[in-house]
């Protein structure tokens, strides 16, 4: 998931380069979400793992 977020925010870089702003706003705003997403299920996994050991 962080691979999609990182591939979305190199899309929105390129496309604010290039002048399109509405293409890059979305794909600012996804990269953000899937990022979001990413650091949830991170901190989940974590707490799993340490509830799983103690």
């Amino acid at each position: 998931m962080l691979r999609y977020a990182i591939i979305f925010l190199v899309v929105a870089l390129l496309a604010a380069f290039l002048g399109f702003g509405g293409i890059a706003g979305a794909a600012a705003g996804v990269a953000k979400i899937l990022f979001y997403i990413f650091v949830v299920f991170f901190l989940i996994s974590l707490v799993a793992n340490f509830l799983r050991r103690a």
